[in-house]
């Protein structure tokens, strides 16, 4: 323990725990050491991300490759690889932010044993330790006053209450509270995982996921081919096996090898593996660009999901306001006397000056020194305070609250302050009055902290919370996105209220959070008519916040304060401030690190960027799992040599889907959100699909019959799904602009140098199809091309009603 000098203690004061004592408790474990448990283990995120059904048929398709020595062919295991890696290294990222969730960071924790005062690590602390607590200290664990002299305690991180509070002799100091004015002890009652801070934090570092409908749609896609791949598989396994001569011949010739590779491309065709991968891709940018406007985004599907968002909660406090106090203006009385400003001035300079008072300094700097021969300091409990100068002819100055100062004169319509002082309240201001006496303060009204006779109002104060700069545009522009806003603080309704009305909107006088229900139907219907609730504790944010999920709703929810931690973590989407407490920002999704709340519409319009160019690239992917799943049960039925090898598939994946998704993936988008990701998709990708599936069947038919040899069949085949491919892609990009002009164009290119350069046909297996075999791949192309543009036009006018109906 490090001596650290402290206040000689009278006779009688608590000697705290002597060394006996503390190690008892220290071996029995009752200290204040907290290993919390990790959000979650390495093994479970690996386990989650690599050893999945899907990983597990893609990889052991790969090694079935390699061990046959078609290496050539198990291109597609890199794909599944980069799908693992990014999953875990995105989980990692959520993990080490949960893992550094830590309320208590004070260094050092001021203690006293042995009837010495000392300062020890907060971890050190053992249950009925004797805390010594001064201005700046943070409440190290749970303990009850024992003493206290002006002892004022700062909870909002805690509770969210704005003010400080005053905390006598049995009164309760919270783990992770901060003591502002005052000095006193306290005895610990609480310590480790029992403390608050810490039970706060453990319910709050519980892992989730963000809900993301981007990655809901690709896990239900991946588990509906999950249901079909198996029988699809053998059936394609069994129609191979009787082509190369049934199951016995084809084993013993070693034919059976052709059939498994003919399986296996048929099987890694299905499933859109690109797809995951490219949805990484597109969060990852994403989270990139966030980054560079100050966003950090703690989870990458967070960038998608405030294009979803349909209500807004706001903390006020860090939110709208810039959490301090600012002066507003002097409401002079018309009799008022002379010393207004320098008493005011001595007010703001004054070394136990609180932040009402230092708010004044840059409106009332010292003109004139002025010496005080009585005086109390203010009391957050007596709510005034009062001085008598050298100078002032035997007077006495009070400033305090007006009810308080001048009883029912400052509180009633019948005087001219008490009506100043209502209509300034009315409007939201923090008032408080400026008194005099002709009296000068007695050491009996210090002693016995009395106000003087003969109080007159002087003038009139007037407070406000500093509105951060933003606010009240970033609030037009959520209104004029149709998002619903809902304030909640622990602050006085009307207070909340007052500042909603000054950021510039039109509401009531707010919800006292302590008339609400608890049921949670009734709570809901609340939360939908009413926009500004005030003394929300942190267990009724998070109600409210569930509340409106169970109404259909996708909430964001904002903050700075520990409490706002649990409302956060159970909103859709979480949004922390930097300034904000750590417990806050390890459980938000996205951080504004510079706590600029007009970051916000850059991170809507990123994620509709995402949200919307995923949809378009998953029309591709889908379209592809649509021809190929066709194409395995149409084959295996009719019992065909499926007319693709994996090598083959992967020249139509990447020109046709892979790379230019990734272009398609990264450019500007800005259609507002619509629900329905997956049905859009689907309607066209499955039509499409089919009749992809229903072309190349009619062309490998009509091929067999005009003799062509296999690799011939299958180079034909390659040529029809690569050429219209690239124009599903073309489809899909419409509007095509210059960029996407270039994309589709590259893909052309590279398509002709694939089937020209002899090293590439060499090493995908591709031959001249002949003459009467390219005429069957033109018009079986031209046919093809010009159904897709069929489905196109019903597409779009599906989207039409659809749109139309949800308008």
């Amino acid at each position: 323990m490090d001596a650290a000098p402290g206040p000689v203690a009278a006779a009688q004061a608590d000697p705290g725990l002597d060394a006996a004592a503390v190690a008892e408790r220290t071996a029995a474990g009752e200290t204040n050491a907290f290993t919390p448990d990790t959000s979650r283990s390495v093994w479970n995120i690996v386990r989650a991300n690599v050893f999945t059904l899907f990983n597990g048929i893609i990889f052991g398709c790969f090694f079935v490759l390699l061990l046959l020595g078609r290496w050539q062919d198990a291109l597609f295991g890199a794909i599944a690889l980069s799908n693992s890696i990014i999953g875990c290294v995105q989980e990692f990222r959520a993990k080490a932010a949960l893992d550094r969730l830590a309320l208590l960071n004070a260094p050092r924790a001021r203690i006293r044993r042995d009837a010495v005062e000392g300062e020890i690590a907060p971890a050190a602390v053992v249950l009925g330790d004797l805390l010594v607590l001064r201005p700046g200290d943070q409440v190290p664990a749970d303990a009850v006053v024992t003493q206290a002299r002006g002892l004022q305690i700062d909870e909002s991180m805690l509770t969210g209450e704005a003010d400080a509070i005053d905390k006598h002799v049995g009164d309760e100091a919270l783990s992770g509270s901060v003591v502002i004015a005052g000095d006193g002890r306290a005895r610990v009652t609480r310590v480790g995982a029992d403390s608050y801070a810490n039970r706060f934090a453990g319910e709050a570092k519980r892992f989730s996921l963000v809900r993301s409908e981007v990655r809901a749609v690709v896990n239900r896609v991946l588990v509906w081919m999950g249901w079909i791949i198996g029988p699809v598989a053998l059936l394609v396994l069994n129609a191979q096996m009787v082509v190369a001569g049934g199951w016995g011949p084809a084993w013993r010739s070693g034919r059976w090898t052709d059939a498994v590779v003919s399986t296996v491309a048929a099987i890694t065709a299905m499933i859109p593996l690109g797809l995951v991968l490219m949805t990484s891709i597109a969060f990852a940018v994403g989270a990139a660009r966030l980054a560079r406007q100050q966003v950090l985004v703690n989870e990458l599907p967070a960038v998608e999901v405030l294009a979803r968002v349909d209500v807004v909660c706001l903390d006020k406090t860090g939110t709208l306001t810039a959490g301090d106090i600012a002066f507003d203006a002097v409401h002079a009385m018309t009799d008022a006397p002379d010393g207004v400003a320098d008493t005011l001035a001595w007010y703001a300079a004054a070394p136990g000056a609180n932040a009402t008072a230092r708010s004044l300094r840059e409106s009332f700097p010292v003109v004139t020194p002025r010496h005080p021969v009585g005086e109390i300091g203010f009391s957050s409990a007596r709510k005034w305070s009062a001085v008598s100068f050298r100078d002032d002819a035997g007077g006495t100055w009070v400033l305090g609250a007006p009810e308080i100062v001048l009883g029912t004169d400052g509180a009633g319509k019948a005087t001219e302050v008490g009506r100043l002082v209502t209509t300034l309240a009315a409007a939201g201001r923090r008032t408080v009055v400026l008194a005099r006496s002709p009296h000068a303060l007695t050491a009996a009204d210090v002693a016995a902290e009395r106000l003087p006779a003969g109080l007159r109002p002087a003038a009139v104060i007037t407070f406000r919370e500093r509105i951060r700069p933003d606010a009240a545009r970033t609030l037009r522009y959520f209104g004029d996105q149709g998002v619903v806003i809902r304030v909640i603080s622990g602050d006085n309704p009307r207070t909340v209220a007052a500042v909603v009305r000054e950021v510039g909107m039109d509401v009531g006088e707010g919800y006292d959070a302590r008339l609400l229900p608890e049921d949670d139907d009734q709570l809901a219907d609340v939360m939908e008519h009413n926009t500004v609730f005030g003394r929300v504790t942190p267990e009724q944010k998070k109600r409210m916040v569930r509340a409106l999920q169970a109404r259909g709703h996708t909430v964001a929810m904002t903050g700075d304060g520990v409490n706002d931690a649990l409302a956060i973590k159970a909103a859709d989407l979480g949004i922390a401030m930097g300034s904000g407490a750590a417990a806050t920002r390890a459980v938000a999704r996205i951080v504004l690190l510079d706590g600029r709340f007009s970051r916000l519409p850059g991170v809507v319009a990123e994620g509709r960027r995402v949200i919307a160019n995923i949809e378009r690239v998953s029309m591709l992917f889908f379209t592809k799992t649509a021809y190929a799943t066709t194409l395995a049960v149409l084959f295996g039925v009719l019992l065909l040599p499926f007319p693709f090898l994996p090598r083959q598939l992967s020249i139509t994946d990447g020109l046709t889907i892979g790379i230019p998704a990734f272009f398609l993936a990264l450019l500007p988008n800005a259609r507002r959100y619509v629900p329905g990701l997956l049905r859009r998709s689907l309607s066209f990708a499955v039509p499409a699909g089919l009749a992809i599936a229903a072309a190349l069947l009619v062309y490998d038919l009509g091929a067999r019959r005009l003799g062509m040899d296999e690799a011939a069949v299958r180079s034909g085949a390659t040529i029809i799904l690569a050429v219209v491919g690239i124009w599903v892609l073309a489809v899909l990009a419409r509007p095509i602009t210059p960029v996407k002009a270039m994309v589709v164009g590259a893909m052309f290119v590279a398509l002709v140098a694939v089937f020209t350069v002899p090293q590439s046909t060499e090493f995908f297996e591709l031959v001249d199809p002949g003459e009467s075999g390219a005429w069957l791949v033109t018009v079986t192309t031209v046919t093809t091309v010009l159904v897709i543009e069929v489905v196109r036009l019903f597409h779009r006018r599906y989207l039409a009603r659809a749109l139309a109906g949800v308008a």
